[in-house]
């Protein structure tokens, strides 16, 4: 899966991950992590999702990384805002009060650019991943958060009847990934209605990952 994959899915608005309303995990589980008004909530693969703008609401500053421009552009006017527009290494970085989001490649985002992250909320980023690039993306999602406490959002059913993404992520897979440096919880399971795509029973698991 390379960059052009995903800008060809902004480009022919091929998006329906997109959400009219915030993550009903997001506003039931986000309190379990017992962040503080002014915190950093790092959202990878920010898309344009409408859960900034609750984040936003609630006080917390937000950070973000996201390979389309286009999905960038979108997310700032969608909160009518018109933001500062900067450049940092490889990225085009937009900016406004309370939000920051990194215009490139993920893996290329390092722990300076990035500052200091107190939570990470991952609802998008690791499912839309296959395989091999989540064996990269979870250690270099650490190294640049030093192990920020997550909140995880991700999809589970048989792989074999779709291929994704979104793909399925089992509780093995994630502590393969995490288990080393994170307490790993199960905060809630609920069966999708009418499976995903319609095509297969699949659940939502939400995961709260604590640092050790």
């Amino acid at each position: 899966m390379n960059p052009e994959f995903w800008h060809e899915k902004w480009a022919l608005r091929q998006i329906g991950f997109n959400q009219s309303k915030p993550n009903p995990f997001l506003v039931k589980h986000l309190n379990s992590l017992h962040l503080k008004s002014g915190d950093k909530v790092f959202v990878p693969l920010t898309g344009k999702t409408i859960d900034v703008a609750w984040l936003l609401s609630k006080g917390f500053e937000v950070v973000g990384v996201e390979l389309s421009e286009t999905a960038v552009k979108e997310l700032f006017q969608e909160l009518s805002v018109k933001p500062e527009i900067s450049e940092a290494n490889d990225f085009k970085v937009y900016s406004s009060d309370g939000l920051i989001v990194f215009v490139g490649d993920f893996f290329a985002l390092t722990s300076v650019l990035l500052g200091k992250v107190d939570a990470i909320y991952d609802r998008a980023a690791l499912v839309a991943l296959p395989l091999e690039m989540r064996k990269e993306y979870a250690p270099h999602l650490m190294g640049i958060t030093n192990n920020a406490q997550q909140l995880l959002i991700v999809f589970e059913y048989d792989q074999e009847v779709v291929s994704g993404p979104p793909f399925s992520i089992t509780e093995e897979e994630i502590h393969q990934h995490y288990l080393e440096n994170y307490t790993i919880q199960l905060l809630e399971s609920v069966e999708m209605p009418g499976g995903l795509k319609g095509q297969v029973n699949a659940y939502e698991n939400v995961w709260k990952l604590s640092s050790i």
